[in-house]
This record gives C-alpha cells, structure tokens and sequence, in this order.
C-alpha cells in the first residue's frame, strides 16, 4: 500500500437544477483539482458527473494531468445510481490494482442540489450497505455536499456520517468546494503520515458553506 497515494473519485450533480450554480459549482470543481494538484504526494482523481444518465468524464487518471472541467445542467436526478455505480466500479479497480500499488487513502466528494428521484438501479438501502462496508472494512472515507435539502438526513440514510457532511446554497458552491478541497488535504496529509483519517469540516467550514460568514 502507498501511504502517499490517494484516489479521489467526485460525483457531481449535473441536473437541471444545478442551473442556478452552475458558474460557481464549475469553478469550485476545478478550484478544488487545482488546489489537489499542489499538496505533496500523488493522487489518482476520477469524476463521474450525472443526472439520470451516468458518465465517467474521468477515470483515476493522474490529478496533475486533469484538464479544466465542464458542468452542463441538464434533466433529473439519478444520486443513487451514480453513487451504487462509482463504489463498484471504483472498488473493482482497485481490488485488480496490485496491494503494493494501493492507495492508503480512498475518498469519494458527493455533491448535489436536489432530491432523488430517477434512479433505477439502486436503492437507499443498498447504497446504505455499500457504503458501510467499504467504511468499516477498507476504511474509505464519504464526503456528501448537499444544497435543498436536509443534507444530514440524506447523508445519513446512506450510510455516510455526519462530520463529512455539510449543507451549501446556490450562492455558496464556490466555497462548498473549497472548503471539501481542504478537508481532502487535511486527510491526504493524515494518510500519509499514517495518522487516523479525520473526515470532519470545521466549523469554520460548515458556517461559510451555509452562508454564515459574518452572521455572529
């Protein structure tokens, strides 16, 4: 296992409704690949954007060598399915990777702005299971970004705890990024130095991202 190799796979909502953040959401997204391309150690970034179709933009490719990346808002929300698809697919690369060749860290950065509401293959429960296993087992760490909605309620009925998670509006996506960009640096440092993996936002982060800054 590399202790100074993380795979980063993001799945990002690219549904209709991602209109109203489009800009920022797309600017956040590459504002955090950039931000991963300094830290010291490698990393591996795949990105699976969806609606109620999936499709991988990139597969653990290098994270240097990550071109800007594009968001064009379109049809309805498929979470589920993307979610059960990247686990199996990124668990299925990984199981055929050599164990010296592993990465010690596995991070997935969840984002969306809507409700579920056309998946098929998947099912909560399922995605629940799936997430826990690869929790407790191989100890990949979940991060879910959620605007809309109860994000905590929704992160947790599948499985992925409370510290990663955090709620962002359509004026704050920039920020949402940024801040998952940092909480993923915090861990890639953790993981290389063989520390425990903290997944957790501050509260610093959590504030901004709803729209707090200021407020106190």
């Amino acid at each position: 296992m590399r202790q100074d190799l993380t795979d980063i796979t993001v799945v990002m909502d690219r549904s209709g409704s991602m209109q109203a953040c489009q800009a920022d959401a797309e600017g956040g997204l590459n504002r955090f690949v950039e931000d991963q391309k300094k830290l010291p150690g490698e990393a591996t970034f795949t990105l699976v954007q969806f609606d109620h179709e999936y499709e991988f933009v990139h597969k653990a490719i290098p994270i240097r060598t990550v071109p800007y990346c594009r968001l064009v808002p379109r049809g309805n929300t498929a979470l589920l399915d993307a979610v059960g698809r990247a686990i199996v697919e990124t668990g299925e690369r990984l199981a055929k990777t050599p164990e010296a060749d592993r990465p010690a860290l596995v991070v997935f950065v969840i984002t969306t702005d809507g409700q579920e509401n056309a998946s098929r293959e998947y099912t909560k429960a399922k995605v629940q299971e799936m997430i826990s296993h690869q929790t407790d087992v191989y100890k990949w760490q979940f991060t879910y970004l959620g605007a809309n909605q109860d994000s905590f309620g929704e992160a947790g009925a599948m499985g992925i705890p409370m510290s990663g998670t955090a709620n962002f509006t359509a004026a704050t996506a920039r920020v949402a990024y940024a801040s998952a960009s940092a909480q993923v640096g915090r861990m890639r440092t953790q993981a290389k130095s063989s520390q425990p993996i903290d997944n957790a936002f501050t509260t610093t982060e959590i504030e901004d991202m709803e729209g707090k800054k200021g407020s106190k």
